[in-house]
């Protein structure tokens, strides 16, 4: 009877056993490549209206960055950014590309990234969260920092375009490697980097920091 007992308890105690969850990843101390991926909702962009991951549901993958208007190695980056999501983001196609600034300072307020984006006529929508949430959900540290997320918005890659900043020319094409293998099911071969040598986030205190 007490091995009867012992034998049930087994399949009792695994279930009642909590269900592993991936960790932080290497670089990113809040999401790791498996992860499911951060959602938002009504963020204003720059084009007047609100903007959700939702919106995004017919899209294989959704590449996300975070950037914002004062960093000199985002606006660096912005030239590439632009042919990115030219050639690899276009209404048909099958990836959706988006950039969020979470940055309040004067030079990063909407008005601000109302001017730049038309400017520099970005192709993808550009999104503004004064409340730095959906970047501390993410855990996004520096401008420009990349995430590519699947169908199912599980993280897929974290990290930096690509090895060389601009003006450098750049050998490895992180990003797009990762856009390309997610398209074709096949595995990224490098699905963590650091993020570009770019500037921090100014994250503004919160009341429980």
């Amino acid at each position: 009877m007490i091995r009867l007992l012992s034998l049930l308890a087994v399949p009792l105690l695994a279930a009642l056993a909590p269900t592993a969850v991936a960790g932080p990843g290497k670089f990113n101390k809040m999401l790791a490549p498996g992860d499911k991926a951060p959602t938002w909702e009504n963020l204003e962009g720059t084009d007047g209206k609100k903007h959700s991951l939702a919106d995004f549901k017919d899209k294989e993958i959704v590449v996300v960055v975070f950037t914002c208007n004062g960093c000199p190695v985002a606006k660096d980056y912005e030239d590439r950014i632009i042919a990115f999501a030219k050639t690899h983001a276009g209404s048909d196609s099958k990836v959706a590309f988006v950039a969020i600034n979470v940055n309040t300072g004067k030079e990063d307020s909407l008005p601000a990234m109302k001017v730049r984006a038309e400017k520099k006529k970005f192709p993808f929508p550009y999104l503004y969260d004064p409340t730095q949430d959906i970047a501390r959900n993410y855990g996004a540290m520096f401008t420009p920092e990349f995430f590519v997320l699947d169908k199912e918005r599980k993280v897929l890659y974290t990290g930096s375009m690509d090895d060389k900043s601009p003006p450098e020319e750049p050998k490895s094409l992180y990003l797009e490697l990762a856009v390309k293998a997610a398209l074709a099911g096949k595995k990224i071969d490098t699905p963590e980097t650091a993020a570009a040598a770019g500037c921090k986030i100014k994250f503004n205190p919160k009341k429980d920091d």
